[in-house]
């Protein structure tokens, strides 16, 4: 298995960055925290997609309590975008801690491995 590492031990940024945001509240309120979940859409979406390097994106609440964003850059450079995005560290951050969502810090990941599935 090819593996693009530079000398400091740090992955090459050849390899795709997998950036995971994590949050958690109380179940009981996930039909409010779902609700901002599709509306926070309406604004993150367009906003992102305006970004360079991003190469897949989902976000996804769960009814026990937690939700999450996952998204697929081609650097980390470019994943830190994300980080200062204002729609994203501001509005969408109001707005999910408005209904008691609590942020877990964010980890980028360099790729390892992948498996592509042809369509």
């Amino acid at each position: 298995m090819e593996n693009h590492v530079l000398q400091d031990g740090a992955p090459a940024s050849s390899s795709p960055v997998v950036r995971v945001s994590l949050a958690n509240f109380d179940p009981a309120r996930f039909t409010e925290v779902n609700q901002m979940a599709e509306d926070i859409g309406e604004y993150l979406i367009p906003a992102i997609k305006k970004l360079p390097g991003l190469i897949h994106y989902y976000a996804a609440c769960s009814p026990k309590g937690s939700m999450i964003h996952v998204s697929i850059w081609d650097t980390d450079e470019h994943a830190q975008q994300m980080s200062h995005l204002k729609e994203m560290i501001v509005d969408a951050k109001n707005d999910a801690e408005k209904v008691g969502v609590v942020f877990t810090p964010i980890v980028h990941y360099p790729t390892n491995w992948k498996i592509i599935i042809p369509q």
